[in-house]
């Protein structure tokens, strides 16, 4: 069980940086993501796409942004807990939350941020009866996930850049090189950067790669194990696949999920919050970034982060009550230096 000030669920942009403006206030925290990496948004829907609305940053992919934002937040040592979702979240006696999630995580905090932006991202399945048994030892919905796939015929089912970073990434592995890489896509068409079409076509020209179209419609078994993979062409023709393991990677969908059931005030499935402290209808729950609506809601980043840092000050009159929590600045409070690593720089 792990005690804590405050808990951050969703480490998507905004959720970093309400651990940011939590740690400035000397309040420790921990976060929660469903996704196995931090990034949220940025990293699963444009990891590569430039952003131009990021004060003082005139442009920044999402993955520059994310690593920025971990970069940031580094001082305050953030405890990460990702691949996993909240199950349970139970007011306490005391007054504090109980917060469960899918991987038996137990926290006891004061106070939740819910910072899940439009909602748990899920990959989307394969609808297929009785393909979920071979999940985690033959069925892969996380590149990452995959592993022990050396000597082995491996699909990778999707088109968009995981599935073609995951492609390319076992082509041309030295060490534990699967026995034969094939990438099947609905499409004949790649829609990604030219240097990974490019790269594509290198690696099925030499043979490293093989490339498919079509969809797997069907599966046949073997001892208990996934042994063929079923694959219809845009002809409606249909061939086995010999498949030891299968990677699909078709995008993720955002899912609303438990949110819905922790007794908050909703409207059109987001969490009403009031816009001074971005508090929720149950007190010591804020919700910052996309997930709330109050009047001139913008769905923003930017705006996300204004959010988190009244969010912050909302939750240490709950952290540390009885106590006035002063605004200091980053650019002459000796203490907040200290608490970054930083140095004060002199005045002239």
């Amino acid at each position: 069980m792990i005690e804590t000030d405050a808990l951050v669920i969703g480490a998507g942009p905004v959720g970093l940086f309400q651990i940011f403006q939590l740690g400035l206030l000397g309040i420790n925290a921990h976060i929660i993501d469903s996704l196995p990496y931090a990034g949220g948004q940025c990293i699963e829907l444009y990891p590569d796409k430039p952003i131009y609305d990021i004060p003082g940053t005139p442009r920044c992919t999402g993955r520059e942004l994310t690593a920025s934002l971990l970069a940031q937040v580094a001082p305050f040592q953030p405890h990460l807990h990702l691949g996993q979702e909240v199950s349970l979240v139970e007011k306490q006696p005391d007054g504090r939350f109980k917060v469960a999630t899918t991987k038996g995580s137990i926290f006891i905090t004061k106070t939740i941020f819910i910072a899940a932006g439009v909602g748990a991202f899920q990959p989307k399945h394969l609808k297929l009866d009785g393909l979920e048994k071979f999940e985690g030892a033959q069925l892969f919905y996380h590149a990452e996930d995959a592993t022990g796939l050396a000597d082995k015929d491996v699909l990778i089912v999707g088109g968009d850049d995981a599935a073609l970073d995951c492609a390319i990434h076992l082509a041309t592995a030295d060490i534990h090189k699967p026995k034969s890489v094939t990438l099947l896509h609905r499409r004949d068409v790649l829609q990604t950067s030219s240097d990974r079409v490019a790269l594509i076509k290198a690696l099925i020209e030499t043979g490293s790669l093989r490339f498919k179209v079509g969809q797997v419609t069907g599966y046949d078994e073997h001892g208990g194990k996934l042994a063929l993979a079923h694959v219809t062409d845009i002809n409606g023709d249909t061939e086995p696949h010999s498949v030891d393991a299968m990677l699909v990677l078709l995008g993720l969908s955002p899912k609303l999920g438990p949110v819905a059931h922790w007794g908050l005030d909703m409207a059109r499935r987001q969490v009403a919050v009031d816009a001074e402290k971005f508090s929720t209808s149950v007190a010591g729950i804020f919700a910052v970034g996309d997930i709330n609506t109050y009047p001139g809601k913008k769905k923003l980043i930017l705006c996300g982060f204004h959010e988190a840092a009244l969010a912050a000050f909302g939750a240490a009159e709950i952290v540390f009550p009885g106590v006035t929590t002063q605004l200091q600045y980053t650019t002459t409070s000796s203490r907040l230096h200290q608490l970054l690593g930083v140095e004060a720089t002199p005045t002239p």
